[in-house]
């Protein structure tokens, strides 16, 4: 009787540590399988048209839909009901679907924000109050890095219900920049010498034409409004180079910068 027992016993550890045994190689290859899958994803939907930021999200959606499916799996293995388990999952998931109400409307701002594609990565944007450059889209967060190096992470939920700036959508864009003279300034001269300054400039573009026109006559000083388009790489560049240009030449030609003043005019008492 005892030989028996322990011969079923025996039995029964070699079964459960093959089964374990083998549990634990299809774990190994199921982890690798899913690391060359997700490579494969990846390599196939760079070399397409496809935009990083849906690779990111596909390989992040892959990643996690494949290890729920190898858990399910191993747990099959093991005997465990799946069928029941994912009817479990499934009453659980409203319930957690409740509690974490951000979390999803973070992941479904992440779709829209991919599908709509309001912006791709590498684009410099503005939105949630912050601004910088779109270097990661993934499921649930949207990161950016600001012209300071610094790391800005922002929901996808607030970031797909707020105003966004693109200032990398279009490939041209115009530079809005203003000076002020003094009124007994010749305005012909004045925007003569502007007109030259952005003639001079390789990276002002010819068309779509810049715009050198009198804005206002403010209280100190007239103002003229000077607007070129550049190609948006060179927004900055121009932007800084042509109003330092600006200031040097006027000076140079003895045209006067107004700063703030004030007329007083004081009444005699009779």
């Amino acid at each position: 009787m005892d030989s028996v027992f322990l011969m079923q016993l025996w039995t029964k550890v070699l079964e459960s540590g093959m089964s374990l045994i083998w549990t634990l190689v299809c774990l190994f290859i199921g982890i690798k399988a899913i690391g060359i899958l997700r490579k494969i994803l990846r390599s196939a939907l760079e070399k397409s048209s496809i935009d990083t930021g849906v690779v990111q999200f596909l390989d992040s959606f892959l990643k996690i839909a494949s290890y729920a499916v190898l858990i399910l799996a191993l747990m099959a293995r093991f005997g465990i009901q799946t069928t029941s388990f994912i009817a479990l999952l499934g009453s659980a998931s409203v319930a957690i679907g409740l509690s974490l109400q951000g979390s999803l409307a973070n992941f479904a701002g992440g779709l829209l924000i991919l599908i709509l594609k309001p912006f791709v990565v590498g684009d410099y944007i503005i939105a949630c109050g912050c601004e910088g450059t779109v270097k990661v889209i993934s499921l649930f967060s949207t990161t950016l890095h600001t012209a300071d190096n610094r790391s800005v992470t922002i929901p996808n939920g607030a970031l797909a219900n707020s105003n966004i700036i693109d200032n990398s959508a279009n490939e041209n864009r115009r530079v809005d920049m203003s000076v002020s003279v003094a009124y007994d300034t010749d305005l012909r001269h004045a925007r003569h010498v502007i007109e030259s300054i952005l003639d001079a400039d390789e990276k002002v573009l010819e068309d779509p034409a810049y715009v050198v026109a009198v804005d206002e006559l403010g209280d100190s000083g007239i103002t003229i409004l000077v607007r070129p388009w550049v190609k948006t790489e060179d927004y900055w560049e121009v932007k800084w180079r042509v109003l330092e240009q600006i200031y040097n030449k006027l000076n140079e030609e003895g045209i006067d910068i107004p700063f703030p003043q004030m007329t007083i005019h004081m009444a005699e008492k009779r």
